[in-house]
């Protein structure tokens, strides 16, 4: 379940649609997480990236994961601690995507609005899930997650 805050509605049901294909990629059998999206400002999004990460420039997209070792598939009873008692869903994490910053990129792409919103959507998700790109072996196995969930929605450049 994704909880949108400051969303465009054409937007919802591609994220929605990113993130249930995200649970079939990993063989997530059932929606048992929660994640809260937000569509923010650059002014916003550099602020907050100053404040977490100490990086004084706006962003496209920032995650803030609450589980440092997801294992997937996964059931509720393998995180009790990480509940939202008010959903009994499992708190996955943060995920603040610049609309600014998403619009200018589709066009320096060359692609939609709403495929860049998918990739980083996406992106975020994943690091949700934990992975990461700090290295060229990680980023290479992140980069073909990503291509694998967008190539099943048929989303491509």
């Amino acid at each position: 379940m994704i909880n949108f805050y400051n969303v465009d509605k054409e937007y919802i049901s591609l994220a929605t649609e990113i993130y249930n294909a995200v649970l079939k990629h990993f063989n997530q059998q059932e929606d048992i997480f929660e994640i809260d999206l937000e569509g923010v400002s650059r002014e916003e999004i550099h602020e907050v990236n100053i404040e977490q990460r100490g990086v004084d420039r706006a962003t496209d997209v920032l995650s803030f994961q609450y589980i440092e070792e997801l294992n997937l598939p996964c059931t509720i009873e393998d995180y009790p601690m990480d509940i939202d008692y008010e959903t009994g869903k499992i708190m996955l994490g943060d995920i603040l995507v610049c609309m600014d910053i998403m619009k200018e990129q589709a066009i320096e792409y060359n692609h939609s609005e709403e495929r860049e919103v998918a990739y980083l959507t996406l992106h975020g998700i994943l690091h949700l899930l934990g992975f990461d790109h700090m290295t060229e072996e990680d980023k290479a196995v992140m980069r073909q997650q990503e291509e694998a969930v967008l190539n099943s929605l048929n989303i491509t450049r």
